[in-house]
């Protein structure tokens, strides 16, 4: 077989003609189209995991505040127990406090009302017995007992401690000062005569005397000269006792708690007081 080695030669010629041509326009736009799609997709690669990295990295921050808030809602939880605790503590101990004070403040009330009634009941009472005492001895104010109480003032008189006889002695002196005798009723004049002895034998024998009626005396005789004052009479006691009544009802008040064997001790000491104290008025000046 005879080659033909122009023919060869042309045929590699148009070979590579060919080739070029094919790689020219075919093999190269395909091959740089298949490379820009790789970069395309290494881009799209990348960017998808870089956008995994920061989903996963979003995620895990994610995780982290879901964390941090089961945490935080943990300690908020508690720390809202405690307040609710406490509050509650606080609330039932205001509460309990008041409905102390509150029954504390009752019980006062009562206790004091109770006192005041009380009070009120032993001076109306002591009041009560007064006034039966004071209104007894007015009826029972006759000549026979007017004539023991002028005695008994006339006794009472002379029995006048030194220093008193001379201030009142001295006080008729001055300027003529008239002796007043002031009585419930009207005296007859033996007892008008007896109490003038009585103050001239006692005091002075140029003094002279005005006798004198008061209403408000009971059984009783009173001698005033100048600033000086002689008094016996039953309504002095009865005054005494109302005053010293009302000091024993009030002791017994602010004592509150005293049983009643320490009342009647106290009754019995003050009963004792009084007969001191109308025994030492007797002679009192003022």
């Amino acid at each position: 077989m005879q080659i033909d080695w122009l023919t060869v030669a042309a045929q590699i010629v148009n070979f590579l003609v060919l080739v070029w041509l094919l790689q020219r326009f075919l093999y190269k736009p395909i091959t740089n189209a298949m490379r820009r799609r790789e970069e395309r997709i290494e881009e799209r690669l990348s960017e998808a995991k870089s956008a995994r990295t920061e989903a996963e990295e979003e995620a895990e921050a994610l995780r982290r505040k879901k964390a941090e808030l089961e945490d935080s809602k943990e300690e908020i939880l508690d720390a809202a127990r405690e307040e609710a605790d406490a509050l509650r503590e606080r609330l039932e101990t205001e509460i309990r406090e008041e409905t102390e004070e509150k029954r504390a403040a009752w019980r006062e009330h009562l206790a004091e009302e109770r006192d005041a009634f009380a009070t009120s009941l032993r001076r109306k009472a002591g009041k009560q017995v007064l006034e039966v005492t004071e209104r007894v001895l007015s009826d029972y104010a006759d000549s026979d007992t007017a004539d023991r109480v002028v005695a008994t003032f006339a006794k009472r008189l002379k029995a006048l401690d030194a220093e008193t006889r001379e201030k009142m002695t001295s006080a008729a002196a001055e300027d003529g000062q008239t002796a007043v005798v002031h009585t419930g009723s009207a005296l007859s004049g033996s007892a008008k005569g007896r109490i003038t002895r009585a103050i001239h034998e006692t005091l002075s024998s140029d003094i002279e005397v005005d006798y004198r009626e008061d209403a408000e005396m009971v059984l009783g005789v009173r001698l005033t000269i100048g600033d000086y004052t002689a008094e016996w009479s039953a309504m002095r006691y009865l005054k005494r006792l109302e005053t010293e009544l009302g000091e024993i009802i009030d002791a017994g008040t602010h004592a509150g708690g005293k049983g009643e064997d320490e009342a009647a001790v106290d009754d019995e000491n003050a009963g004792e007081g009084d007969g001191r104290d109308t025994r030492r008025e007797d002679h009192e000046t003022a």
